[in-house]
């Protein structure tokens, strides 16, 4: 196998064996979009065609070409982010402040971590006052926390009744503690967050009922094969979440990434980042491989783009403004990144409706295609003897 995928390109493949058992279980284990048993080069229009890798990512024909052309009515209706307030520290006496001083860190590989910069970064409240420090993440942070990702590719393969019940001790570990983190909501943005936070807690109940249900297809090719298309999932995922709903934001992107099994490295809000670097005291106690969730603080768009460019990231999450998406865009074309951003739009991460549904987890985007599950097709050629 080891040889088989050894290569920059993943377009095609082809098994031939006697014993299709053996070419079953071969068949998903080839980093190729098509794999053809006992068999080659059989097309069909209704049947999905794509590749891997340099071979590129789209698909062509079936019902899986057609969602890379079409995208949901609902999107031509969205209007424009509004542009955060600039906001400058006031100046205050940290002895003043009723609290604990404390620099939360970084969340690589199952442990906490400092950022390899040595600076932090301040978050302010809504009126400018000085409530915590995060630590200022960079390139080298980006590369621990891809590392750890790659390191926990197992999670790819673990069965997805296994991921759904640790999204379920997700969520029950977070709802036990939803006015701690209420309050540190309000403490940021100035906002009631117990909303927030139960939407959260509903988010990660959701796609853990997904994770298991988000399956593929099988297709009716007029030849006698049988086509099977895989939902699978990509690899390292890298999530840079909006400002605008520090906790739900970051969850409502991560849920669905884990629960098709993708190890994340996560960037949470620029402006209200607390609420994830608190986050990652309940991962510790929810039975989360170490490496499959990596959060590194500090500013959004410079860690977007060393993402964008690292080799070792599959796909790319981005929500900010157009300008910075388009930054995301191109600088993901020196490895052929699957990207989805959100280009200055405003998605309502709260709407049950359109995000507790397949959106997030199935191909939407004609020129930005990003997903947390990717279609593999299967073609099972079974001879026949009719005489």
């Amino acid at each position: 196998m080891a040889l088989a995928n050894n290569t920059k390109y993943g377009l095609a493949a082809t098994i031939w064996s006697e014993n299709i058992n053996l070419a079953l279980d071969i068949a998903p284990k080839i980093k190729a979009g098509v794999v053809w048993i006992n068999g080659t080069n059989n097309f069909d229009a209704a049947v999905g065609f794509g590749g891997y890798k340099e071979s590129g990512f789209g698909r062509e024909g079936g019902r899986e070409g057609l969602a890379a052309y079409l995208k949901p009515a609902w999107e031509k209706a969205l209007k424009a982010t509004p542009k955060p307030k600039a906001m400058s520290a006031r100046p205050t006496n940290p002895l003043d402040a009723g609290h604990l001083d404390q620099t939360a860190k970084m969340y690589i590989g199952g442990k906490q971590a400092r950022p390899d910069s040595g600076y932090d970064r301040q978050v302010l409240n809504a009126s400018g006052q000085l409530i915590g420090e995060v630590g200022q993440g960079n390139r080298k942070d980006i590369r621990n926390a891809v590392e750890a990702a790659r390191g926990a590719l197992s999670w790819t393969t673990t069965p997805a009744h296994t991921r759904a019940q640790i999204l379920y001790f997700l969520a029950e570990n977070l709802d036990y503690r939803r006015e701690e983190f209420a309050d540190r909501l309000k403490a940021q943005t100035g906002k009631d967050g117990a909303k927030e936070v139960a939407a959260a807690v509903e988010r990660l109940f959701a796609f853990a009922g997904w994770a298991d249900k988000y399956d593929g297809a099988i297709h009716n090719p007029p030849q006698r094969t049988i086509a099977a298309a895989m939902v699978e999932p990509i690899g390292v995922m890298g999530i840079v979440a909006p400002d605008d709903t520090p906790l739900l934001g970051a969850v409502a992107l991560l849920a669905p990434a884990l629960a098709m099994g993708n190890p994340v490295v996560l960037v949470p809000s620029a402006t209200a980042p607390l609420s994830m670097t608190d986050f990652y005291q309940v991962i510790e106690t929810s039975d989360v491989p170490k490496g499959v969730i990596n959060i590194v603080t500090g500013d959004s768009v410079t860690l977007a783009k060393t993402l964008a460019e690292h080799d070792g990231v599959d796909v790319l999450w981005f929500m900010g403004s157009a300008e910075d998406s388009a930054m995301v865009e191109k600088a993901s074309i020196g490895n052929l990144k699957q990207t989805w951003t959100s280009r200055g739009l405003a998605y309502d991460l709260a709407d049950r409706q359109l995000f507790e549904g397949n959106y997030l987890l199935a191909s939407r985007h004609p020129d930005q295609e990003c997903v947390g599950a990717i279609w593999r097709l299967r073609e099972h050629h079974e001879r026949k003897d009719y005489r």
